[in-house]
């Protein structure tokens, strides 16, 4: 999707019903500010307000989306097209938070393993290299939640018996026993449990 395209799409379609971009935002309960972002291409309608948004302005979700009026005969090409564009920014999106991910773990790994290396050596035995390295351990846990939960938000888990996706609860992942990103799931489907593979696609 095209954000500038779109944002000029908007700003043009807005003009066009004689609204300043004040009185778009009293009407959809924002700021002005959004509605400025939304015609500059940096950022898109909430999909909470996608629709009322195009009610006021007298278009389709397709012409929003699209950036154009779309005539009925190119209505079905339209839709293909952002459905595909749709995917692919979900695939990316989905990539950016993987790679997000993987990056935290490794940080996190290498600062717990200098840590402990640290404590055992600078600091005398005794209660404080206890204290120093548990409390080290305990700060670990925090980005290792934050991981997990990113790694929960993005695609699914393949049942390696059905090929089902999968997609558990942040409780559910964290409680059931993993190697690496590859989970030990409950399939809703086969009924069984299965070391379920992680896949970026839903």
């Amino acid at each position: 999707m095209d954000q500038m395209k779109i944002g000029r799409f908007i700003a043009q379609s807005r003009k066009k019903v004689k609204l300043t971009q004040i009185q778009l935002a009293e009407k959809l309960g924002i700021t002005d500010k959004a509605i400025s972002k939304w015609e500059t291409g940096k950022s898109m309608p909430d999909t909470a307000v996608m629709l009322q948004l195009c009610d006021i302005l007298e278009i389709s979700v397709n012409e929003l989306l699209s950036g154009e009026k779309i005539s009925m005969e190119n209505t079905n090409q339209k839709n293909e097209q952002l459905l595909l564009d749709m995917s692919k920014e979900l695939e990316r999106k989905n990539k950016t938070v993987w790679t997000s991910m993987w990056v935290i773990m490794i940080i996190s790994m290498t600062v717990l393993f200098a840590g402990i290396l640290i404590a055992a050596f600078l600091i005398p035995e005794g209660v404080w290299q206890l204290v120093t390295i548990i409390g080290i351990c305990i700060v670990f846990l925090i980005p290792c939640f934050y991981a997990l939960k990113l790694e929960v938000s993005v695609g699914a888990y393949k049942c390696k018996n059905c090929g089902h996706e999968i997609v558990p609860t942040f409780r559910q992942a964290l409680m059931a026993m993993h190697r690496g990103t590859t989970r030990y799931l409950k399939c809703p489907e086969c009924k069984k449990c299965t070391w379920c593979k992680k896949v970026l696609k839903k």
